[in-house]
Parts: structure tokens; C-alpha cells; sequence
């Protein structure tokens, strides 16, 4: 992972649109869970992440890392797009 230090005004402005995307992630991936598309189990097995860290991040206890945010885009096949306004 490349990070790019653009000054504190655009990394402020980065990190308020990286918070609503995960805020979008999470509840896309509360929907799947909740709809039984899949389990906070199968989905911590294919992301690599720990089934007790995705559980607290579902339930908003914790926050996904940009990293581990990657990690679930990737294996679930989503794109930033399909977080995104579709206005």
C-alpha cells in the first residue's frame, strides 16, 4: 500500500470520505449478514480477518482499518463505486 502525504487539508478531507465509505461497508456488510447472503464466520475465513474483530465492527464497536477495509472490497468483489451516491 502506497500512502501520499497531501497536506493537512486534503488528508482531513481523505479521512471524512474514508469514514463514510466505511460506514457504507459496514452496513452493506450487515445486510449481507443479517439477509444470510453470508456469515460474519465465511466472511472473516475469506478476508483473513478475525471472525471476534469483524463481529465488533458490525456491531460498531470497532473500526475497519484501511487496510482491512481493502481486504473485504476485494474478496467480496465491490468496488468504491458501489459505496458511493448515485446521484
Amino acid at each position: 500500500m502506497v500512502l501520499l502525504y497531501f497536506g493537512e487539508k486534503y488528508t482531513t478531507a481523505m479521512a471524512m470520505d474514508f469514514q463514510r465509505l466505511q460506514s457504507r461497508l459496514i452496513t452493506n456488510l450487515r445486510e449481507r449478514v443479517r439477509s444470510g447472503e453470508i456469515t460474519e464466520r465465511s466472511l472473516a475465513r475469506v478476508t483473513g480477518i478475525s471472525q471476534p474483530h469483524l463481529h465488533n465492527v458490525l456491531k460498531g464497536k470497532r473500526l475497519l482499518s484501511v487496510g482491512k477495509a481493502d481486504q473485504i472490497l476485494r474478496q467480496l468483489h465491490l468496488d468504491l463505486a458501489d459505496l458511493m451516491d448515485r446521484d
